[in-house]
């Protein structure tokens, strides 16, 4: 396996190629979060391939991650300008905090961000919420990180990359202070089609906004040839073969840069003493036996298409009585963004549909669906991987969907099948898995059926071929692929 990309040859390349420039990511989400534990401060750094990929770009290039300070210690830890260093434990770069006020959280974040942006994207069947108050805080805040950035940045010559749909207005007004900074943005979400993304009120301020980018990337070329014609609608001149558009004498390119993890370090992970030991515990807790034992491991949202998995799970126990009794369903999934309605609504539904399924066919010594709620340490996590002979990714909508990914990666005994949404990004790179539209409940039955059924051979050829695709492009490539381009558009 080609496994060229590392932490390491990351941090090299950024290293020579970078020169003088600052480099500055900007984020929602913070790299490390300082709390207090036990009337002590203690850090720890967030789960997620952003983080993943972009700290050793920071630390090879000692530069500046400019983000909201969430911790409830954030502030006790950084000195007059709302600056820390870090790793806490051997500092190479600098976090730069912003704050926000509850009102600004719930307008910007739960509000435009997470109940308009994130629905609009997704057309995952839930409507996007347009409020006017919200826009007017995503505004607000959108500038309050601008302001954090060219305080860091000011005239030094700079390589700024932004991430994701919160600051979709930022790129544009960084260039109306610094018209020479090198602004990059990666879209972590989908990009709809025009006559979808028409229907925000404020299509064309955001369309402007992210117009203010050198580069924008998405993680397939169906987005970005979405985003083309996006702004071919409101007026942008588009050059479909080279990716580009002009706006206003400016020229962004948009590209395709498909997310990944870090292979090496999950393979590696999940052949530990402790994943090992964790494995023995699940399958005792949860007598799991010598049972076909599936997964789903999601964070509770309606994009996940958690409702249409287990619709699929009710119609193959009916369609297949011989296999009751002999497999396991278990749902692992995280509640998220509990305080907005949608995403209760879409909580509830799933207890609904575990307790009639547990209910219609479950026995006194058998339960077919298993929900696990609640954080999942990383060894548990693995081991889950590890023990299932199917995992399930059922997306109604998802940029990429990285769990696809992990599962792959984890499965180092190439054993296990990967039933996988078509309208997941990650469909595009591993179709080797038993691709599903889960919207054809009787098609997902039968393809439950056909991963208990495959034969072992073919089993380990899908997953090898997978797993060869997932080493080859990791998460390390991702960020090496975005950063060499950033910087190649810096040199002129």
């Amino acid at each position: 396996m080609n496994t060229k990309w590392t932490k390491h040859s990351l941090y090299r390349t950024v290293r020579e190629k970078l020169g003088s420039r600052l480099f500055v990511v900007v984020s929602n989400r913070e790299p490390y979060v300082h709390t207090m534990s036990g009337g002590a401060i203690s850090s720890y750094r967030p789960v997620g391939g952003l983080t993943q990929a972009l700290d050793p770009v920071l630390r090879a290039a000692g530069g500046i991650w400019v983000a909201h300070g969430g911790g409830d210690a954030d502030k006790l830890v950084v000195d007059k300008h709302n600056r820390v260093r870090v790793p806490p434990e051997k500092p190479e770069y600098t976090l730069r905090r912003t704050w926000l006020t509850r009102k600004e959280i719930e307008g910007f974040y739960l509000g435009f961000s997470n109940e308009a942006l994130w629905p609009l994207c997704h057309i995952a069947f839930t409507p996007p919420v347009f409020r006017e108050a919200d826009w007017q805080y995503y505004r607000k805040v959108n500038g309050i990180f601008a302001r954090a950035v060219m305080e860091e940045v000011g005239d030094k010559p700079a390589v700024v990359f932004i991430q994701d749909y919160h600051l979709a207005l930022l790129a544009q007004m960084l260039k109306g202070q610094n018209p020479n900074l090198i602004v990059g943005q990666f879209w972590h979400i989908p990009w709809p089609p025009p006559e979808v993304f028409r229907t925000c009120p404020w299509a064309a301020e955001i369309l402007e906004g992210l117009l203010g980018n050198d580069l924008l990337g998405f993680h397939t070329r169906e987005s970005c040839d979405n985003f083309l014609e996006t702004a071919q609608s409101l007026g942008a001149r588009v050059y479909k073969k080279q990716s580009a558009i002009t706006y206003q004498q400016h020229t962004v390119q948009v590209q395709p840069f498909p997310i990944s993890v870090d292979f090496t370090e999950i393979a590696a992970g999940a052949k530990s003493r402790s994943v090992i030991r964790e494995m023995a515990r699940l399958r005792r807790e949860l007598h799991l036996g010598d049972k076909w034992v599936g997964i789903g491991m999601d964070r509770l949202d309606y994009t996940k298409g958690i409702p249409e998995r287990l619709l699929a799970l009710r119609r193959f126990f009916a369609d297949n009585p011989d296999y009751r009794g002999k497999v396991v369903f278990i749902q692992a999934g995280m509640p998220s963004r509990t305080e907005i309605e949608s995403y209760r609504a879409i909580d509830h539904e799933i207890e609904e549909l575990v307790r009639d399924i547990n209910q219609r066919y479950g026995t006194g010594s058998w339960q077919p669906v298993i929900p696990l709620s609640g954080q999942q340490s990383p060894a548990a996590l693995a081991a889950l991987h590890r023990i299932a002979d199917f995992c399930v990714v059922s997306s109604r909508h998802d940029g990429m969907n990285l769990v696809a990914k992990e599962y792959a990666a984890a499965r180092t005994d190439n054993n296990g099948v990967l039933i996988l949404s078509r309208f997941t990004g990650a469909a595009e790179e591993l179709s080797q898995a038993i691709i599903i539209n889960p919207f054809d409940v009787a098609g997902f039955a039968r393809a439950i059926k056909e991963a208990i059924e495959m034969p072992a051979a073919e089993k380990r050829r899908r997953i090898r071929a997978m797993r060869k695709t997932i080493a080859e492009n990791n998460i390390y490539r991702w960020g090496a692929d975005i950063v060499s381009y950033l910087i190649a558009l810096a040199e002129g």
